[in-house]
């Protein structure tokens, strides 16, 4: 079977990282526009780098938990498996996870602005930092930012319109083109199915649903998928 997995910050939350929609969280305590923009970053990169580091310094802390790696265990199934992820922590790969798709960029990488030069991020960046590649003081975190196009969208478009099975996985539904990739599946015949803490915005689009934690709902699916009783 051909599945295509989505996952978002709910797979996550419950290693440390946190979510958009935590009533106490980071994203609280800051407006997008002053962090998460080109423009921002134009404005003041001190403080756009301030808010990255220490979002790399959690990152680095957190351990992933049995939500990654159960999905590392479905890749290494029977099963053809595509893991896209909104997320840009290294969860899935430190729990096993293999080709992740970040489509949103990773915490952990670097990228020049000047000449597109990507490198492993060191746990913390500064505005003055030069390009390994050109030399120019344009280092930024290797995330795409509100108003920035996604990566990867042909390799995933691809992967949803030959997948038999489309699952979307602790993610709000409320960040496009992500929040469409439910409707694209389906367009293709695909079956689809969300695992959530509690239903998303577009979760009326799926055909079947379970919520809870991921801790609990993910390793529960994956073992009905690799027809484990347990």
């Amino acid at each position: 079977m051909k599945i295509v997995i989505l996952t978002g910050a709910g797979v996550s939350a419950e290693s440390g990282m946190g979510t958009f929609q935590d009533e106490n969280g980071l994203w609280t305590q800051v407006n997008i526009e002053d962090v998460a923009t080109p423009e921002a970053f134009a404005r003041n990169p001190a403080k756009v780098h301030a808010l990255y580091n220490a979002r790399r310094s959690n990152c680095l802390k957190a351990e992933p938990n049995a939500a990654h790696f159960a999905l590392a265990e479905l890749q290494n199934s029977r099963h053809d498996v595509t893991l896209v992820t909104q997320n840009i922590d290294n969860l899935h790969e430190r729990g096993g996870g293999t080709d992740v798709i970040h489509m949103h960029g990773e915490l952990m990488k670097a990228l020049c602005a000047s000449c597109g030069a990507v490198w492993p991020a060191p746990e913390a960046m500064d505005k003055d930092d030069p390009c390994p590649s050109c030399g120019k003081p344009q280092t930024r975190p290797d995330i795409v930012w509100f108003g920035e196009i996604p990566y990867h969208m042909d390799r995933i478009e691809r992967a949803l319109s030959e997948c038999d099975l489309f699952v979307a996985i602790g993610t709000s539904g409320a960040v496009y083109p992500a929040a469409g990739f439910v409707q694209m599946a389906d367009a293709f015949g695909a079956d689809t199915l969300e695992l959530n803490l509690a239903p998303s915005d577009v979760q009326s689009a799926f055909a079947a649903h379970r919520y809870g934690p991921a801790t609990e709902v993910v390793p529960q699916w994956v073992a009905d998928m690799l027809g484990d009783p347990d």
